[in-house]
């Protein structure tokens, strides 16, 4: 096990299900290191052979949700994996979606330092070095520090309803426009990272809406989603298969 593992989940005193969430996460990052261009189908190949029950990433990169039990604190979880691939595997771009106004604006307090439930806490390299949070408010004005070779960290927080009723009859979203700033769309900039990991809160409100099949083509090193429920095999959405599903505690990987 990586020694980040033990490291964050002391400094965030994670309950066990995050814990086991997380060693879930380090495992899966062994198997199949997040980096841009996997073979998709081999990448699936592998995971399966330590968890069977995967079925697809039905998505164009590995991507696989987290379910926890109501209460148990999916936003801390991203805290804990946020933090994890950043400091065991360098990952610097974070990409959070979130499914409506009211989370979005929770997020965004919960990731901001000094806030009553700050997900870093406790994390020493984020004590005096926190990641730049850039949100679909801000991104613009944000954009001419995106070449600041000091801000080793960035994590977006986009809401995705926003972006759904952008897309409305067939248009572009925002972020898809070009910037002074950066010579390109900020979708653009964020599609040209090779270390992009897109966090979805509760996807399955959203998995199929026009916002996010725009959102997928930004095609993340790794997709990672967490949503409140009780383990049970998930089916909405279209097509009926789903992306591998972890339940911490009582998991379907055996």
């Amino acid at each position: 096990m990586n020694r980040h593992v033990n490291a964050i989940a002391g400094r965030l005193s994670l309950r066990p299900p995050q814990r086991h969430s997380l060693e879930i996460l380090d495992r899966i990052t062994e198997i199949v290191p997040p980096r841009k261009g996997n073979d998709l189908e081999g990448a699936l190949t592998a995971i399966r052979v330590e968890f069977p029950t995967v079925t697809d990433f039905e998505r164009e990169f590995p991507s696989l949700c987290f379910a926890l039990a109501t209460g148990v604190g999916k936003t801390r979880l991203m805290g804990a994996f946020i933090s994890y691939l950043h400091l065991a595997h360098g990952i610097n771009n974070f990409f959070v979606l979130a499914p409506n106004l009211t989370i979005y604006n929770k997020l965004i307090t919960d990731f901001t330092p000094n806030t009553p439930k700050y997900v870093f806490k406790g994390i020493a390299e984020f004590a005096n070095d926190a990641p730049e949070i850039i949100t679909d408010d801000n991104y613009e004005s944000r954009a001419r520090t995106l070449f600041d070779q000091l801000i080793r960290c960035n994590v977006n927080i986009f809401n995705i309803s926003k972006i759904n009723s952008e897309v409305r009859g067939g248009k572009s979203p925002r972020i898809k426009r070009l910037s002074e700033y950066i010579g390109e769309s900020y979708f653009d900039y964020l599609a040209g990272l090779k270390d992009l990991v897109l966090i979805m809160d509760e996807s399955h409100r959203y998995r199929a809406s026009a916002g996010i099949r725009a959102i997928n083509e930004l095609k993340p090193v790794l997709g990672l989603s967490a949503r409140q429920g009780d383990g049970r095999r998930f089916r909405e959405g279209a097509g009926g298969r789903n992306q591998k599903e972890f339940q911490p505690g009582r998991h379907v990987c055996r």
